[in-house]
């Protein structure tokens, strides 16, 4: 059942990676532009690893449903619903990536003032967190999650830097 579960949450990855791979193409067809492309590989490569390190970990122990597998599985289902409402709220500019419209204007949503970057706080962290207390993958979280926040908190201080420089000076989005 973990499993399928790991298998599921990462085929609903692949779908939301070809709707960010849909807004990339139309963000620089508009003029936008990526920012922080090596780091974006960094998080790519990482969270791979990470599905194939707790997938592994969970086949090799023949981990069954317990009380920390059902938490695991309560914070991924929290992180899918996260990820649901940034996409949704975003729009057809979200992206995996760290892509900037021509124009681009800030979402000022309550979500966005009160957590700065519900992505990474309400989806990533809680994703990576669940997926390893699913699985009992306590080696693959203890081996790449150090690595993963090095790179998130690159990307955090990169987007703060574009919303106070790029963005914010664009306007607010109404």
């Amino acid at each position: 059942m973990i499993i399928a579960i790991v298998l599921l949450v990462f085929g609903l990855r692949l779908f939301f990676l070809k709707r960010s791979i849909r807004n990339e193409k139309r963000i620089l067809q508009n003029g936008g532009r990526e920012y922080g492309a090596q780091n974006t590989k960094y998080i790519t490569i990482l969270h791979i690893l990470f599905y194939l390190g707790c997938f592994s970990e969970a086949l090799v122990h023949q981990t069954s449903m317990d009380f920390l597998s059902m938490f695991g599985l309560a914070l991924l289902v929290a992180s899918m619903v996260a990820l649901c409402t940034v996409i949704h709220l975003l729009g057809d500019i979200w992206t995996v990536k760290l892509m900037i419209l021509k124009d681009h204007k800030f979402v000022d949503h309550w979500l966005f003032r009160t957590i700065k970057h519900p992505n990474y706080y309400l989806n990533v962290i809680p994703e990576l967190l669940g997926l390893a207390l699913l699985c009992h993958a306590k080696w693959t979280f203890l081996a790449l999650c150090p690595f993963y926040l090095v790179v998130l908190y690159r990307r955090i201080k990169e987007e703060e830097r574009l919303i106070r420089d790029i963005i914010i000076p664009n306007g607010i989005k109404s």
